[in-house]
């Protein structure tokens, strides 16, 4: 089931990215006292309720760059089913403030008014914002979490008014997302199509044919796959004004959404920064990834060179399976269900203690850590705090002086281990005497 999009909006350092990190209750948005911190929508999911996009700070597009970043919040706007409109309590809106209040209005979305800063003492009465044309206000703090409650009821209450559940969206629990990521043109579109078996989604040679999320059911090995195919994605600068913006941030909500993702790559292109860039969100929102190199079924391809030039592109993520694809021949294609199976199970698995500190006393044997003259870190034992992603705790003393090259080391230790192909893996170091 698709899940509601509930975006906050509003004029540069109005607290939005303080707010969102709030309601995401992690510290996903970069806060910063400076007015414009935030250049790019940031999408994160809600309690599997709902997806929350946190937007720029909307002003005059004086300029392409500008303009770029007002397009972006257009988007969040016209994909939102609900929409938190994020004022400075403590100033008199201004015209800025109006203009933006009618983007909202237009739109015909259920829009919230939020006066966040009212912690402070030279916060306004609700009179001085009711010539905005929203009623109700609500007062919010994100500094002291005054109103948050409120605020996450009366979100549900209203997602609950457009015929969205109140309570989480899950899936049955043989269900698997896999979301198809990549640039323009690089025949995600092809391949969902082979995959589903039907002409589902439109192919075209010109770039940027599918809008937005396109998806359907697949039972496989008595499973139920649900199968995302989305728009290509562009440098947020190269990206056309309008329509393809939106279909950009339908595809970031698909990485959110999906349980592992497969990162298409053209076989006839060299890989870009944006090939790399990609990959790095799907491992920072903790998804499982396959990397598919499309249209291998051209003449003249060096198949070696082609896996050399991944590994060595992709060193980041030595980890992520490869699969070599043609949408024309069906090669491999079934073979990403069987992998992205068994992402799925790597992604959920829990291991013993007593098995992680095997691993951990092991690897602390063959390379003891490295520190300073007279002071050593020390690692006591690890333990396994959480699933899809794994994420793992080593407790210890002086951890401060562990060089990132030995968490790596560790990170392969773990990987010899067990089997954790296609899923990042998360550490945390914290120290106890």
């Amino acid at each position: 089931m698709k899940l509601p999009v509930v975006a906050i909006i509003g004029q540069t350092n109005a607290g939005k990215s303080s707010l969102f990190n709030r309601l995401a209750r992690r510290q996903q948005a970069i806060v910063a006292r400076e007015a414009g911190t935030t250049r790019d929508n940031v999408v994160t999911k809600i309690d599997d309720r709902y997806l929350l996009i946190d937007t720029a700070g909307l002003k005059d597009p004086d300029d392409e760059f500008e303009a770029n970043i007002q397009n972006q919040i257009d988007d969040a706007v016209e994909s939102a089913d609900l929409i938190l409109l994020a004022l400075d309590s403590s100033k008199y809106p201004n015209h800025d403030d109006k203009l933006i209040a009618k983007k909202a209005l237009k739109s015909g979305k259920p829009t919230l008014l939020l006066l966040n800063k009212s912690d402070l003492g030279e916060s306004l009465p609700n009179e001085e914002f009711l010539n905005l044309g929203i009623k109700y206000p609500l007062r919010v703090s994100a500094t002291t979490s005054q109103g948050l409650n409120d605020l996450r009821n009366r979100i549900t209450d209203e997602l609950a008014k457009l015929g969205f559940k109140d309570k989480p969206v899950k899936s049955d629990e043989d269900s698997l997302k896999i979301a198809l990521i990549g640039r323009p043109n690089v025949g995600k579109s092809s391949l969902f199509n082979t995959l589903a078996e039907k002409q589902q989604a439109i192919v075209a040679n010109l770039s940027g044919t599918t809008r937005d999320i396109n998806r359907t059911e697949i039972r496989y090995k008595g499973r139920t796959i649900e199968l995302l195919d989305t728009a290509g994605l562009r440098k947020p600068g190269k990206r056309e004004v309008g329509i393809e913006k939106f279909s950009a941030l339908r595809s970031l909500a698909a990485i959110e959404e999906a349980d592992v993702c497969c990162l298409l790559v053209d076989s006839t292109e060299p890989h870009s920064k944006l090939d790399q860039a990609l990959a790095g969100q799907i491992v920072d929102a903790g998804k499982g990834i396959i990397l598919v190199v499309t249209k291998t079924d051209l003449e003249h391809q060096d198949t070696d060179e082609i896996l050399d030039k991944l590994e060595y592109d992709f060193k980041f993520i030595p980890y992520a399976p490869v699969i070599l694809t043609s949408s024309v021949t069906g090669k491999n294609a079934t073979k990403i269900f069987e992998l992205a199976t068994q992402i799925d199970r790597a992604r959920h698995a829990e291991l013993k203690t007593s098995d992680l500190n095997k691993v951990l006393h092991e690897a602390i044997r063959m390379h003891p850590p490295a520190g300073l003259k007279n002071t050593h870190p020390r690692l006591r034992y690890m333990v396994q705090t959480d699933t899809c992603p794994p994420w793992f705790v080593v407790y210890g003393s002086n951890l401060s002086l562990l060089h990132w090259s030995y968490k790596r080391y560790l990170e392969r230790c773990l990987r010899e281990a067990y089997p954790f192909e296609g899923t990042p893996i998360f550490f945390s170091f914290r120290n106890r005497d």
